[in-house]
This record gives structure tokens, sequence and C-alpha cells, in this order.
């Protein structure tokens, strides 16, 4: 059996032997599409893994607001629920933003394995400075607890987060909004809210200016400076959650939020419309290149095609003397995987270049050097290659398949 497998192949050979430029022009054609794959694919899923990190790293995996789904019922509507009337006229009862019994919510979260809760309290204030005013968001964290969820600190130009606990009244702000402002680290900026007559903030950090929202519009300060300066003590509106396993948050979130009332977002709800963005640039991306690798498998039709028409009268005496109709088929498409395999190794060859080329361009971002992410994985090598195997079997077997069914006795009368 290994013999006669052998003694196929070799015919399979001595046919591409004697059609070099064919057998080149096709090889070629694999190997363009197989190394273009291989680029295209690199890049697109090199990019969308380096935005999912970013969003799984960047900030918590889950964010609990004091935010609600949906209002909760007024007096008059858990009074008459059920009832047959209509009211007009009562007053709305408002209730004090904040999360209440924040312990119990951080305590549930801390209770999931391998979960780390971070408290916070979020607020507009003014930022003033030679009358110079500047409107910014502040979030009050505790830096200890801050840095374990989220890569905060790794925005920093200047400073560390857990000076916020070393300085009182300590600020860390942006880079463009200290330029707006004039200010510098150690610098005094007077800070005030709705709700307080003012303080001084001392600017002890500064986040890079590619981080457009942490550059311009927000500042960090200490929880408890947070609640003093919003007028809000003992108050958080936000907890911010960090899992071992980050694909666990819609679960623990919806957990969170079925048990709380408060509205738990994952880090996949935040971004929902942008992992759809995804899967659809994904989408056209594997439809491009797998139309590349289907062009070059026209090559191989060629080949093989032009191989069976001018092999008729030797396919013809080989079935008189016994080949089988799968012999046939064998030959014809070993020649098919050969062409394949020529030029899936030229074109990982190729592929490899292409990636070294892109993977060697650096942009200036933000005032710092960023290179192109790109996926290097020998999955992306295993996929080009099943796939130029399996476009080569098909285009050969086609060809094939027709040659092995002709009447020898005809063709060796001339008649086809």
């Amino acid at each position: 059996m290994i013999g006669r497998t052998r003694f196929l192949v070799g015919i399979a050979l001595r046919h591409l032997s004697r059609r070099r430029r064919q057998t080149a022009v096709a090889v070629s054609g694999v190997a363009v599409g197989v190394g273009f794959f291989l680029a295209v694919s690199a890049l697109m899923v090199g990019s969308q893994n380096d935005f999912i990190e970013q969003l799984i790293d960047a900030a918590p995996h889950i964010v609990i607001s004091d935010e609600l789904r949906s209002p909760s019922p007024q007096p008059g509507e858990r009074v008459f629920g059920d009832g047959a009337m209509e009211l007009h006229g009562y007053k709305v009862r408002t209730e004090v933003r904040g999360i209440k019994d924040w312990q119990a919510v951080m305590a549930a979260a801390n209770a999931v394995p391998g979960a780390i809760a971070s408290p916070s309290l979020t607020g507009g204030v003014t930022l003033r400075l030679g009358g110079h005013d500047e409107a910014i968001g502040i979030v009050g964290v505790e830096p200890e607890i801050e840095t374990k969820i989220s890569t905060i600190e790794d925005q920093l130009r200047e400073g560390r987060l857990r000076d916020l606990e070393t300085t009182q009244g300590g600020m860390i702000i942006g880079e463009d909004l200290a330029r707006r402002l004039g200010v510098r680290v150690g610098d005094i900026v007077a800070a005030t809210s709705s709700t307080s007559s003012g303080r001084s903030m001392r600017v002890v950090g500064l986040f890079k200016k590619g981080q457009s929202q942490l550059s311009s519009g927000t500042g960090y300060v200490l929880l408890r400076e947070a609640q003093s300066l919003l007028g809000r003590p003992f108050i958080i509106n936000r907890i911010g959650v960090r899992l071992a396993d980050p694909y666990a948050a819609e679960a623990v979130a919806k957990t969170l939020e079925t048990r709380f009332g408060y509205k738990a977002e994952s880090w996949q709800e935040r971004s929902a419309d942008f992992l759809s963005l995804l899967v659809t640039r994904n989408v056209i991306m594997y439809s491009v290149v797998s139309a590349i690798l289907l062009v070059a498998s026209f090559g191989i039709y060629t080949v093989v095609s032009n191989s069976v028409s001018d092999k008729r009268r030797d396919i013809a005496i080989m079935r008189s003397i016994g080949f089988s109709e799968g012999d046939l088929q064998f030959i014809f498409v070993v020649e098919g995987l050969i062409l394949s395999l020529i030029g899936v190794l030229c074109g990982w060859l190729l592929g490899y270049i292409l990636m070294s080329i892109l993977g060697s361009l650096a942009f200036p971002i933000g005032g710092e050097i960023e290179r192109i992410p790109l996926d290097r994985s020998p999955r992306q090598y295993a996929i080009a290659a099943t796939a130029s195997f399996l476009a080569g079997a098909i285009a050969a077997w086609l060809p094939a398949r027709k040659a092995s069914r002709v009447d020898p006795v005809d063709i060796l009368r001339g008649a086809v």
C-alpha cells in the first residue's frame, strides 16, 4: 500500500516538474494569498486583542453606580399599585443620590472569589487660578485599593496615586488642564463646588497628554477630600470591581444588580457598541482575505486542469492497465496539495516579512512612541495553511474527478 502511494505521488511530482512555469505561477499566487492573509489577520486580530486588553485592564470590570435601571416607585404607586384609579398633582419624592448601605455592596462584591472592590465619589468642581476658571469632574478614591482595580497609575506622567494620602488637599490633574491653568506639580489652585465655599488644592501629579479624558477634564483626589469638597460626607456613588476572571463580569454584575437594585455595568455592557463593531470588522476582514485565497486557488485549478488536458492519453492508458478512478483522482489531488504546500511555506515567509515591517513602524502619540499591535501567534499560520490546503484540494479535485470518469476507449479512439 505504501509503495503504491509513493508511486502515485511520484507521478504527480513528474507532472509538476514538466510544467515549471505554470507551477511557479500557481505557487506564487498561493504564497501571496497566504502572506497577505497573515499580515491582515495579524493586524486586525492584534488591534482587537489590544483594544479588549485595554478595556479589561484600564478600568474596573464592573462599575456599580447609584443609578437605577428604572425609576423607583413613588409612594402613591406603592399604596395604590393595583388600584383602579389615577393620581394627579402629588409631589414626586426625590431621594438623596448615593449608594445606600454601600458597605454591604462592597462586602458582597469582595465575597466573589478573586474580586476586589473600590469605593469612590464623583462630582463636578471648578478650579480657579488668577481669574481663570476650569470646570472639571473629580473622582475621590482610596489610592491603595484603586491601584489594584485599574491602571490609572500607569497613566501618570508625574507623581503617584499614593501622593494623595501624604499631601493635604492633594489633587492629580491632566497635563492639558495644567497647561490651561498654568500650573505645575506643587502649585496650589482653588477648588469650589455648588455645595462648598471652596478650598485650596495642591497639584501632586499629572496625567499624560495621550489620555484625552484624564488629561483635559478629570481630577483625582482622596475620597474623604471629595466628600468634604462636594459636601457629601460618608457618601459614595460608585463602586468599581475587578475580577480574577474578566469574562465572568456579566454574570457577577447581574447578580449584584438583582440583589441590591443599583445599576451594575460590566465592561462588556459599557463597550457593547465597540465590540459589535469589531465583529462586523472581522467578518469583512475574513471575507476579503478569504477571497484572496480563493483567487489563489484558481491558479491550482488551472494547473491541474491543463495537466489533465495534456495527459488524456496517458490517463486512458493508465485506466486500461488497471488504475482505478480513485488512483487518478489521488494523483491530481496530490498535485494540488503539493502546490498548496510549497505556496504555504513561501507565504509563511512572506507573511513573516510583512508582519516584521508592520511591527517596526512607530508613531509618536501623546509624547510617547506607539507601535502597531500584531497577533503573531501560531494560530494565524495554522488558519492560513488550513484554508490554503482545503482550497487547493477542492480546486484539484474538480478536474481530477472529471478526468477519472472519462471512458478510456473514447480517449484512445480520439473521440474526446
